[in-house]
């Protein structure tokens, strides 16, 4: 991308800081050995994996012991998911998810329900947020996991963690809270032990790190079954090949991040506010979709935009350097209407004119002035065209 491109599209991928790729450099080219407990050089490298542990662990309130590296989000979600249920089985084969989980969470179950296993899906309302009480009639002597989206990708939703969590402790039997928290991780707080989490898988493209790498916090003592075989070099749930320079990019990512944790989420939230503000005060017959600002996402927007086509939006939008996403960063590549916009009371205009605006630590102020500027320019040219608008 040249300077002049704006990338506001962070939900579905971010550039690596430069930081992180300086960090990583020397373990591809100098300090590329295996860790080891015979050599010197083996083990400055496991010495170096075990600092990494230790770092992400102390951002989670873990224990380095309870840290596993993975290829990214989607790895993560299959060891931690079908790990949990299979170790289970003989407890319970009943799962609970929701139906706006991600593509990643819910491609899981399918694939488990076609060997046997049983899950409820619980519904949301219309600002994303999981019935509660549902989650609570859903639960079941046989239920032995319940899988979430942590924040929603494409509405920016919070999730009640604290009071998901307490729901889950309450039952007579254990039930294993997993938390696909990709869009979480490095935008709130979180602390597994206060929250009483199980699981959480991490993506590290998410968050300014490199692609192909990710963490899995595992609770010590959960019980999970192997769902890969391989030579174990760190852990038995991931064998093979340790990626040194993804996890030592992915630390550093992790660590540039919480030096100042506070004043990360203070600047997401002042440009999601002028984004939101600037918006609203030159673009009328808009939706806000999620929670009010305060209470979504700080690096999250999703705006509706009436008489306007959300895939024409971002296309023209493409033309002016400023690239946005429409719907789920997972299934822009159709004109469906998103099943998270749906599934939360949204018509199929809503749905069809919606576009997510999602930052990273790189966006400026100025980015998004001019995002302001152009997504103005954008609407009141495909609003002249559209049939909808000259009806109003």
């Amino acid at each position: 991308m040249n300077k002049n491109q704006v990338y506001l599209d962070a939900c579905k991928t971010t550039r690596m800081d430069p930081k992180v790729f300086a960090a990583m450099k020397p373990y591809f080219l100098e300090k590329y050995w295996f860790p080891g407990d015979f050599t010197n050089i083996g083990n400055e490298i496991a010495d170096k994996l075990s600092e990494s542990q230790e770092k992400i662990a102390k951002t989670l309130n873990a224990e380095a012991e309870e840290i596993i590296f993975t290829n990214g989000g989607t790895d993560g979600n299959n060891i931690a998911i079908k790990g949990m249920m299979y170790a289970n089985k003989e407890k319970g084969k009943h799962f609970i998810t929701s139906r706006i989980s991600h593509p990643s969470v819910l491609t899981v179950f399918k694939a488990l329900e076609e060997e046997g296993y049983k899950g409820t899906y619980i519904s949301a309302d219309e600002d994303g947020y999981l019935d509660l009480e549902e989650l609570q009639d859903s639960i079941r002597q046989d239920t032995t996991l319940v899988a979430l989206t942590h924040i929603n990708h494409t509405l920016g939703t919070v999730q009640k963690i604290d009071e998901i969590g307490k729901i889950l402790q309450a039952s007579d039997h254990k039930i294993n809270l997993f938390l696909d928290s990709c869009e979480a991780y490095t935008k709130i707080p979180i602390d597994v032990k206060k929250q009483n989490i199980d699981a959480i898988s991490i993506s590290g493209h998410k968050f300014n790190g490199p692609k192909g790498t990710g963490i899995l916090y595992l609770k010590k003592g959960t019980e999970v079954e192997r769902t890969q075989h391989g030579i174990v070099r760190m852990h038995s749930l991931k064998p093979g090949v340790v990626n040194v320079p993804g996890i030592v990019g992915i630390t550093k990512a992790a660590e540039l991040i919480y030096e100042d944790f506070e004043a990360h989420v203070k600047q997401l939230r002042k440009l999601q506010n002028q984004l939101y503000e600037g918006i609203k005060s030159k673009i009328d017959d808009i939706r806000l979709n999620g929670p009010r600002l305060g209470e979504r996402s700080p690096a999250h927007l999703n705006v509706s935009f009436m008489a306007a086509e959300g895939e024409a939006i971002m296309v023209m939008l493409n033309f002016a350097d400023v690239h946005v996403e429409t719907g789920s960063a997972c299934s822009s590549e159709d004109l469906k209407a998103d099943y998270i916009m749906m599934n939360t009371g949204r018509t199929f205009e809503e749905s069809h004119g919606s576009v997510r605006f999602t930052l990273d630590k790189f966006v400026t102020e100025k980015q998004i002035n001019r995002t302001i500027d152009s997504l103005d320019k954008t609407i009141t040219e495909l609003r002249r065209r559209s049939p909808l608008s000259k009806k109003k």
